[in-house]
C-alpha cells in the first residue's frame, strides 16, 4: 500500500524523506500503461537509467546499490548512518515498507516503468521525460499502487539528479535538495529518542526474566545467555530458558549494548542480587545516556559519555 498520507508532510522531520509534489492527477491520464508486450524501445538517457537503477536498488533496499547513485558527499553520510536510518531512507523512494522484487514492465510509451512488489502491496513507478541543462536532470515521476485503474492512487513528484564525474547522481526528491549530512543530525536526534526508551524497555525485560528465572530454578541466571531460546525443537531449561528473545540474550539490540553483572558472590534464592547497565553502541548516533540498574530495582540514567552508569546517577522513571 503506497503510504499517500506520509508524504503529504512539508517539514523536514527526523527519519523522513519529504517530497513537494502534486497528489492528484489532474492534467495528464492517470490510467496506468497496459501491461502488454511493446517494441523494443530505444536505450534510456544517461539520467533516465541512473533514476531507474535508483529506484531498482531502492525497492530492493540493497544499500550497495542504492549508494552508488549518491553524490560523493551524500555516499559517505549514507555509509555512516544507522543500519535503521540508510532503510528508512530508500523507502521513501518507493513508499513501500518492505524490502521488494523490482522489475521493469513493458509499455506502448517507451518510458521505463518499475513495479516493485512486496508481500504486502505493490508499487509503480513510471519516470517521465528528462529535462537536461548542462550538469542537472530533472525528470518527473508517477507512483500508482499495482492494482490502480482509475489514478485515484497517483503521486507525482519531480526528481533532479547532478551529474559528478560523468555519472549522474540523486540530487533532489521535488524541491528538498538530498543533503545527508544536514539531515543525518536530526535523524540521529530522532533516532537517539527511540533507542534511548528502547533501551528502557530493554533493561525492564531484562529484570523480568532474570526474576522469573530465579523463581523457577531458585537461583540467578549465570549470564544473559541462559535466558535466550532453547534450540529448535528443545525445551526451555536453566540454560536456555526462553525468556528473552535472541538479540536481547545476545545483549546488543536497538543500538544499545547490555550487561549484567551479579552483585556478591552468590546467585542462589532471593537474596542474591544483580545489577544491569545499558550503554550505547555508538555514542552519540545511537544513543547519548548510559542506563542502570541497581540491586534494589531502581532504575538510573546519565549522560556518560558512553561509559557505564551506576546508582549515584539520576532516577529515572
Amino acid at each position: 500500500m503506497i503510504r499517500r498520507a506520509f508524504l503529504l508532510s512539508v517539514a523536514l522531520t527526523p527519519g523522513l524523506l519529504l517530497f513537494a509534489f502534486t497528489t492528484h492527477a489532474q492534467e495528464t491520464s492517470s490510467a496506468p500503461e497496459a501491461k502488454t508486450a511493446a517494441a523494443p524501445a530505444k536505450a534510456p538517457d544517461p539520467p533516465t537509467a541512473a533514476l531507474r537503477d535508483a529506484l531498482f536498488a531502492a525497492c530492493s533496499q540493497s544499500e550497495q546499490s542504492f549508494s552508488k547513485f549518491l553524490t560523493a558527499r551524500n555516499a559517505d553520510t549514507f555509509a555512516h548512518l544507522t543500519p535503521s536510518a540508510r532503510v528508512g531512507l530508500m523507502k521513501r523512494f518507493v513508499l513501500l515498507n518492505e524490502p521488494g522484487r523490482p522489475s521493469l514492465l513493458p509499455t506502448g510509451s517507451g518510458r521505463p516503468t518499475i513495479q516493485c512488489e512486496t508481500p504486502a502491496g505493490a508499487a509503480e513507478l513510471q519516470i517521465g521525460g528528462a529535462e537536461i541543462s548542462d550538469n542537472l536532470a530533472f525528470l518527473p515521476v508517477e507512483v500508482r499502487e499495482a492494482t490502480d485503474t482509475t489514478g485515484a492512487s497517483v503521486i507525482r513528484v519531480q526528481m533532479g539528479l547532478v551529474r559528478e564525474k560523468n555519472d549522474w547522481k540523486l540530487l533532489s526528491v521535488g524541491l528538498v535538495l538530498l543533503d545527508l549530512p544536514a539531515l543525518a543530525v536530526e535523524w540521529d536526534a530522532a533516532e537517539m529518542e527511540s533507542t534511548e526508551r528502547a533501551a528502557i524497555d530493554g533493561l525492564k525485560k531484562i529484570a523480568d526474566a532474570i526474576e522469573s528465572y530465579r523463581r523457577t530454578y531458585s537461583r540467578l541466571p549465570e549470564s544473559l545467555a541462559k535466558l535466550g531460546p532453547p534450540e529448535r525443537a528443545a525445551a526451555a531449561g536453566p540454560n536456555a530458558a526462553g525468556l528473552l528473545d535472541a538479540d536481547l540474550a545476545s545483549g546488543i539490540r536497538t543500538g544499545y549494548k547490555f550487561r549484567y553483572v551479579i552483585s556478591g558472590g552468590s546467585t542462589l534464592g532471593a537474596p542474591a542480587k544483580y545489577e544491569v547497565a545499558a550503554t550505547p553502541e555508538t555514542y552519540g548516533r545511537t544513543g547519548r545516556r548510559s542506563f542502570f540498574r541497581d540491586t534494589n530495582g531502581g532504575l538510573h540514567g546519565a549522560d556518560r559519555q558512553g561509559a557505564v552508569g551506576s546508582q549515584v546517577d539520576p532516577h529515572i522513571e
